[in-house]
């Protein structure tokens, strides 16, 4: 069993089994045909990987969408867009439409975010420059943008960055997680990027560690998730290994293709799960 597969299981099996549950409460999303979409779950969820020992945060109880979830990273920190044009033509992604505010965008959240105040320029200098500071953070819940637009608010909302030994460790926090759904996902793709921000300024990536303050799984998820829980890791799952371009040094020039990911065959069939918007 992979330490990512056991901690799914876990997780699922702790939310299934003593969380807690909206049902019967005012919950603000629905499913297509206009149903509350309730959930079951717990709080204050913490996980941890060193990546330098190879604890890949990868599920292979099921397929992740890691190359979407990349490509999702680039758009936010290296294009700095919430351009769903942008995000369908350059990357083909359309995840995100649902939550389109009428304009093509999901209002001024994520990529515009992190525009407006220049935090992947301000992160990457100040860690070229004052790499054992202890205020290197990215916070995409900014209250002022919140508040300028409509918009789902950030989920994956805030890294911090911290430098040992030639290793750059990272913390994601994120105040929402749709365990099934994006879970797994949030955290390649959050490997990714530090995997990036690493090379950029002449570190390795170390340790990476995801914080959720509400593991969620919705009511119209649970047979789905009993069915991922019920599998057996991947064979041969210690080979698995992210591997970035050796060749390139500069954030801004990754693409998805300067990623493979070795080994990866998770268990099928992949299964669908209802979008609570």
């Amino acid at each position: 069993m992979t330490i990512a597969d056991n901690n799914f299981k876990k997780l699922c099996e702790d939310i299934l089994n003593s969380g807690n549950s909206t049902i019967g409460e005012k919950v603000r999303p629905k499913y297509a045909d206009g149903t509350p979409s309730h959930t079951y779950f717990v709080n204050q969820v913490f996980e941890k990987y060193d990546l330098s020992k190879g604890e890949l945060p990868i599920v292979t109880l099921r397929q992740v969408a890691w190359k979407s979830g990349i490509k999702e990273v680039l758009w936010i920190y290296q294009d700095q867009s919430n351009d769903l044009e942008l995000l369908k033509s350059k990357y083909g992604i359309t995840w995100w439409d649902e939550w389109d505010i009428g304009d093509r965008t999901i209002g001024q959240r994520y990529g515009a975010t992190v525009k407006k105040y220049d935090l992947m320029n301000n992160l990457l200098e100040n860690l070229k420059n004052q790499p054992f500071g202890r205020r290197h953070i990215i916070n995409l819940y900014q209250e002022s943008d919140l508040q300028a637009s409509k918009g789902l608010f950030p989920c994956a909302m805030e890294t911090q960055w911290s430098v040992r030994d030639g290793y750059l460790d990272m913390t994601l926090i994120q105040r929402s997680s749709d365990v099934p759904v994006a879970n797994s996902i949030n955290k390649i793709q959050y490997v990714a990027l530090q995997m990036m921000v690493a090379r950029h300024v002449g570190l390795e990536a170390g340790v990476f560690c995801h914080y959720v303050n509400n593991a969620h799984i919705y009511d119209r998820h649970i047979d789905q998730v009993k069915e991922i829980i019920s599998r057996e890791s991947q064979q041969n799952h210690e080979k698995i290994r992210l591997i970035l371009n050796p060749e390139k040094k500069d954030f801004y020039s990754f693409t998805i293709d300067d990623f493979v990911l070795e080994g990866y065959n998770p268990i099928k069939p992949n299964l669908k799960f209802e979008m609570a918007i």
